[in-house]
């Protein structure tokens, strides 16, 4: 069994390929932020509009289309839950394109509607 891309250290089929699937919904806004990331390494663009806010998910992703960015590691530095219903989650995605190394550092906002964790957006830090 394949470990998840998320970085949890459980298998895949036991943590956001549950998410991916559709079987079940994320916990947490981390759980999400974990499971998007999967997403993105695994160019499942169905799933990331589906768990982006509606008041700023994009048209599309063109994911398919990208085809250099090879996704590395995560590193969840920290969530803070404001209360039942918005959280951030602090986080750094390693990638490469081209052969050169690039680090992802984000602060995401997430809600929670109807029992289900959406990402509305985040701002990226310079580091």
């Amino acid at each position: 069994m394949s470990a998840c891309h998320c970085g949890s250290g459980k298998a895949y089929a036991a943590c956001c390929g549950r998410l991916h699937a559709g079987d079940s919904s994320a916990a947490t806004a981390e759980a999400l932020m974990r499971s998007r990331y999967s997403a993105y390494v695994l160019g499942l663009e169905p799933y990331l509009l589906a768990t982006w806010h509606p008041s700023t998910r994009p048209a599309s992703l063109d994911l398919a289309a990208d085809t250099a960015t090879r996704w590395l590691g995560l590193d969840v530095k920290r969530q803070q839950v404001q209360d039942e219903a918005h959280a951030t989650v602090e986080f750094v995605a390693r990638y490469r394109i081209g052969g050169r190394g690039h680090r992802l550092h984000e602060i995401s906002r997430f809600v929670r509607e109807d029992g289900r964790w959406f990402y509305v957006d985040g701002v990226v830090s310079g580091s």
